[in-house]
């Protein structure tokens, strides 16, 4: 007797699962590699599903607490369970229309409750929300949730525009202070410089008027002692003359100076001499 067997043979791809009938009935899921069945028993192929990680992006819009209208952008990674892949086969007919009803659910449920500007540093906690619904739902259904990120968050135009200009208005405000701020230090240190530049000249002039008198005072008793018969008072007088003649000379050799008016006479020679001896006098009785 010979006997005769009737069998085909089909490969499932790697990164995939295959769902196995027979005569319509479920029987098995077959893994990546060769598989033979045998049709005459009713064996077939009824489908399969990749186990490889998926991504859906979901546009929800919605409003917040303070009644401004945003659309949330939420990427959502699944993927089918490989020993639950029957259930995922079976169970539901459109996974990702699932996936997006669900996620519409959670953010128009939890995004009213929170103001704009809570939104932007709370999104994470909406993501976690709808990652926890979700995984209650979908692992009935032999899908695993990976991750959901919430891509980006997108206020009215007019908003946007709204939160700009208070943005750069504070940054101005801020600018300003610290400009004021700097004004302010420049101001203080130059007016301390000044004060300064002051304080040296003045000492500089002292000493310079300190040394003029101490140089008057030497050439007046070296003058004295020299030619007998003079007095202290006439070798001043005789300085004081010398003296001013050479400022007349010098002001007259200056090549920038035009006509200068200046007291001429023995009357005010005297006057200036008895000028500077008495401011000799002073700084003497003052070193004293």
């Amino acid at each position: 007797m010979v006997s005769a067997f009737f069998v085909f043979c089909g490969c499932v791809d790697q990164a995939s699962v295959a769902v196995v009938e027979k005569w319509g009935r479920f029987v098995r899921l077959a893994e990546p590699g060769l598989h033979f069945f045998n049709p005459f028993a009713g064996e077939c192929i009824a489908g399969t599903l990749t186990t490889r990680v998926q991504s859906l992006d979901v546009r929800v819009e919605t409003k917040t607490k303070d009644n401004v209208f945003v659309q949330l952008i939420c990427t959502i990674q699944y993927r089918v369970v490989k020993e639950h892949a029957d259930d995922a086969f079976y169970e539901l007919q459109n996974p990702q229309q699932q996936i997006q009803a669900y996620v519409f659910d959670v953010v128009r449920a939890l995004v009213p409750r929170i103001n704009l500007d809570d939104l932007f540093e709370q999104k994470n906690d909406v993501a976690k929300s709808v990652l926890e619904e979700l995984e209650k739902v979908m692992a009935d259904y032999g899908y695993s949730i990976e991750h959901i990120l919430m891509v980006d968050i997108i206020p009215d135009a007019a908003v946007r525009k709204a939160m700009n200009d208070i943005n750069a208005a504070q940054r101005l405000q801020l600018a300003s202070v610290y400009k004021g701020e700097a004004e302010k230090v420049l101001l203080v240190k130059k007016a301390e410089a000044e004060a300064e530049a002051k304080y040296l000249s003045g000492v500089g002039i002292a000493k310079q008027r300190q040394a003029i008198t101490d140089g008057l005072r030497e050439n007046i008793l070296n003058f004295s002692h020299s030619v007998s018969g003079t007095s202290a008072k006439e070798v001043m007088d005789l300085i004081m003359v010398t003296q001013y003649f050479d400022t007349i000379k010098e002001l007259g050799d200056g090549s920038k100076n035009t006509t200068v008016f200046i007291p001429h006479g023995p009357g005010h020679v005297k006057d200036i001499s008895e000028q500077i001896r008495n401011g000799m006098m002073q700084a003497s009785s003052s070193n004293v």
